[in-house]
Formats: structure tokens, C-alpha cells, sequence
């Protein structure tokens, strides 16, 4: 495949591109996007290209989720940006006791094609109330999938594959890798949901990690290397349904396994993944499954504060020392 090298919000604004030309059922809802191409720029071009089908609404996520499941329920394939992931808060009912339950209630005879996009994480200062991590909360909520992606050529392959799911799809993407580059594929491609990718091979311990955790891991695996340390990185990019089978492969290969995510560490992702090692890959392993996270306190406004509570390269390093008894 050819490459271009291309921004995460790029990569996302080029799939709305080709899949609103290739299916008038899927329009773009939310707040303040059209006069700015949204917040971080992801929509850049659509109001002009489809014009009426990227809606700006009222302030009100209560409102904005109803509007794409009700859309979604009559066939149409609705795309509801949430602005922050933080104001989830705001429309819990209509996607967790609506949105995630009418295709079971119904039987299967009402699909529920939204995407539900969720830009999260923390480090640019925003506070508490800008800068979670959410992703464990739908994780639990049966009738969702979650992803999660790290790069720019996953955004575009992942987004594409979330917009022809007839189900509910969480899509997260941290707010400080939009300007994040990276090759992406000129040809069409769809990233199949539930498919993880080995990022980078290794022998030693398996790293296992999304979203923004993915770089903190590349960073501490180069520094792991001069400790003759050989880390292997695996991107889960999708929570739910989460690639159990690709995990398996890469703890049989290395028998160590550190989890890293910038979600608080108590209820994170990493302490579903880490009881499923447990109990499917005991005995492959030869230490205990380390997890990094964030402290378990709000998100500080103040830099120094935020960034101590963050995961950081030094955690990771620490955790996969501990693994390997260096």
C-alpha cells in the first residue's frame, strides 16, 4: 500500500469524507461544528462538502443522544460527537439504558448503527472536568463496543469499520494525539473491531496498552532495550469486543505482562485484562501482572500536579523492571 503521512484528525476527517459520499444516511451531530470544522479541527471540510449534514444542537447532551438514537433506530447511521468524553455524564440514560438495550429487547429487529464519538484524556491542562478517562464505565455496560485507537492510520480503518457496525460503537480518541502523525494508507481499508495489533515484536514482556499509553510504552520499551530488556508493545485498539487471542500469543511468547493506561488505575480497563490473564493464562506467566494507571484522584488544573498524576514513562519502566526481576 501507498502512504501519505497525516494527522489523527486528518485521518478522521478523510473517512467522514468517503463514507458520507457513499451512504447519505450518515450525517455528524453535536455542538459548535460547523463554523470552526469542530473543536480540533476532525471535521475540516464536511459542512462545506454536506452541507445540512453535520447539525449543530443546542447544548444539551441528553438531547443530542436521543436525537442519534432515534435516528438510528429509523435507519439512518448517525455520527454524535460529545465534545469531551467528560459529558457522557449527561446523556448515560439514553446510551446505556436505551442505546446499548433495543437491539436485544427488539429481538434483533431494531439495529442501533450510532457512533458515539468521545474525544478524552487528560495533559492539557483542562481539569477535572476535562480530562477523563471513561472508557471502563461502557466497557461494562453490555450492547456497547468500545475502541480506542492510537494512530492516524487506525483512526481512519477503525472509524470506518464503527460506522458500518449495527451496533452502539464508544469511540475515544485522546485529545492530545490530534495533532499526532503517522502514515496512513492511500487505498481503502477497514480495521475489523476486535482486532488488536502487535505494534512492536519483542521477547522479554508484553506491554499492553491504548490510546495515549501506546506511546508511553514505545518510549520505554527504547529505554528498556539498553537494560537488554527486549519489550513487545501490543495495541488493544478495541476494548469491547477485546482480542483475547492476540494477547494469549504475545504472553505465551514473553510470560510477563504490564498493562498501561492513562485511566485511574482502581476499576480501570487494565483490572478486567489483567483478572481475564489470570484466569486464562495462569500458567504461562512467571510474575504477577503488573498494571499502570493513573492515581486515583480527580484530574489537578495545576501542570506539576496533573503530570504527577499521570502514568509516565518511568512507571512503565518500573513495572516491566519488576516483571523481569531487573
Amino acid at each position: 500500500m501507498s502512504e501519505r503521512i497525516l494527522t489523527c484528525s486528518a485521518a478522521l476527517a478523510e473517512a467522514l469524507h468517503e463514507e458520507m459520499r457513499r451512504d447519505e444516511s450518515i450525517f455528524i451531530l453535536g455542538e459548535d461544528l460547523v463554523a470552526h470544522g469542530g473543536v480540533f479541527g476532525q471535521f475540516k471540510g464536511i459542512p462545506e462538502a454536506f452541507p445540512g449534514r453535520i447539525i449543530d444542537s443546542p447544548i444539551s447532551e441528553t438531547g443530542i443522544a436521543g436525537c442519534g438514537v432515534g435516528a438510528a433506530m429509523t435507519g439512518m447511521r448517525p455520527f454524535i460527537d460529545f465534545h469531551f468524553s467528560d459529558f457522557l455524564t449527561c446523556g448515560m440514560d439514553e446510551l446505556c439504558n436505551q442505546a446499548a438495550k433495543i437491539r436485544y429487547m427488539s429481538g434483533g429487529q431494531v439495529k442501533l448503527p450510532m457512533v458515539v464519538w468521545c474525544p478524552d484524556g487528560a495533559g492539557l491542562r483542562a481539569a477535572a472536568q476535562h480530562s477523563q478517562s471513561l472508557e471502563a464505565w461502557f466497557v461494562h455496560t453490555p450492547g456497547l463496543k468500545v475502541v480506542v485507537p492510537s494512530e492516524p492510520a487506525d483512526v481512519k480503518g477503525l472509524i470506518k469499520a464503527a460506522i458500518w457496525d449495527d451496533n452502539p460503537v464508544m469511540f475515544f480518541q485522546h485529545k492530545k494525539l490530534f495533532a499526532k502523525e503517522g502514515p496512513v494508507p492511500e487505498e481503502e481499508y477497514v480495521i475489523e473491531l476486535g482486532r488488536a495489533a502487535v505494534k512492536k515484536e519483542g521477547r522479554d514482556v508484553s506491554l499492553l496498552c491504548y490510546g495515549a499509553a501506546y506511546y508511553l510504552c514505545l518510549e520505554a520499551a527504547s529505554t528498556l532495550r539498553e537494560d537488554a530488556i527486549d519489550a513487545e508493545i501490543v495495541d488493544l485498539r478495541t476494548l469491547k469486543p477485546l482480542d483475547m487471542d492476540t494477547v494469549a500469543r504475545s504472553i505465551r511468547k514473553t510470560h510477563r505482562a504490564v498493562i498501561v493506561h492513562e485511566a485511574c488505575l482502581t476499576g480501570g480497563f487494565g483490572a478486567e485484562l489483567a483478572a481475564r490473564i489470570q484466569d486464562e493464562l495462569f500458567d504461562e506467566l512467571d510474575a504477577p501482572v503488573k498494571r499502570v494507571g493513573a492515581k486515583d484522584v480527580p484530574i489537578p488544573f495545576s501542570p506539576s500536579m496533573e503530570d504527577f498524576v499521570l502514568p509516565s514513562v518511568a512507571d512503565v519502566l518500573e513495572a516491566a523492571r519488576a516483571v523481569t526481576y531487573r
